[in-house]
């Protein structure tokens, strides 16, 4: 019988044991009912027993802005851990290849050597153009001016095939010119990165000097952490007795 009694206080204290949903809307007004009241949705709502015990708290229903600003930030979240975990494996690549600021100098001067060779061919291609141009404009100028002769001192149109070079070397001229600004702009881009690298190689050192640098995975750091804040795990304890032989 007692164990009857026991089963059934049990149950009307278990959770969800004939409970009721309420909550105070917006406007002040207290609903209550067996199932979650719609009024509720916005609100912060409570489960409780008849007697009011709370037994749970239900966060209202978020809206769609809402649904889409946690969206937004979880994606924040990732693109900064994303960021985060690159600008690291960066860092670590800088310190494995670089030993000292010559480094970089030599390395960049290795980068622009080939790109400075593409401007001495490209140079030299042009000067040839130019030439090749010149040679095309007066051969145009002397059909001009009817010195040929077949135009018997007239002037004449000049052969389609000498118009069709012209045209081919002008437009030759400027892509090489093109070229020239792309390998100039690539230069600098060159410069500009080791620079950059090199300034972050000296902060990651004076980082280093001064004990500030930490370039373990976040995940590390993070399960380091939780186990630090573990309880200390239990030392057994022996007594050890010296039996003396007589």
């Amino acid at each position: 019988m007692n164990k009857i009694l026991l089963v059934l206080a049990a149950l009307a204290f278990a959770p969800g044991a004939h409970a009721l949903y309420k909550c105070t809307d917006e406007k002040g007004k207290t609903h209550i009912g067996d199932t979650p009241p719609p009024q509720c949705d916005r609100v912060i709502m409570y489960e409780v027993t008849k007697s009011g015990t709370v037994l749970r708290k239900i966060d209202p229903t978020p809206t769609a802005e809402q649904k889409q600003a946690r969206i937004d930030e979880e994606a924040r979240k990732k693109e900064a851990a994303r960021a985060a975990d690159e600008q690291r494996r960066k860092d670590l690549a800088l310190l494995a290849t670089y030993s000292n600021e010559r480094d970089f100098d030599v390395s960049r001067d290795r980068n622009i050597d080939p790109v400075q060779n593409r401007i001495k061919g490209a140079k030299e291609r042009s000067d040839a153009v130019d030439k090749r141009i010149k040679e095309l404009e007066d051969e145009m100028e002397f059909y001009k001016a009817g010195k040929s002769k077949a135009a018997a001192g007239k002037s004449r149109e000049a052969p389609p095939q000498v118009t069709a070079d012209l045209e081919r070397a002008k437009k030759e001229k400027a892509q090489l010119a093109t070229n020239l600004a792309s390998y100039d702009k690539e230069i600098e881009q060159i410069r500009v990165r080791y620079e950059t690298d090199k300034r972050r190689w000296l902060d990651l050192k004076q980082a280093h000097r001064e004990g500030r640098l930490d370039l373990r995975d976040p995940r590390e750091i993070e399960a380091a952490a939780k186990k630090a804040n573990e309880p200390a795990a239990r030392t057994k304890r022996y007594n050890i007795y010296i039996v003396p032989t007589n």
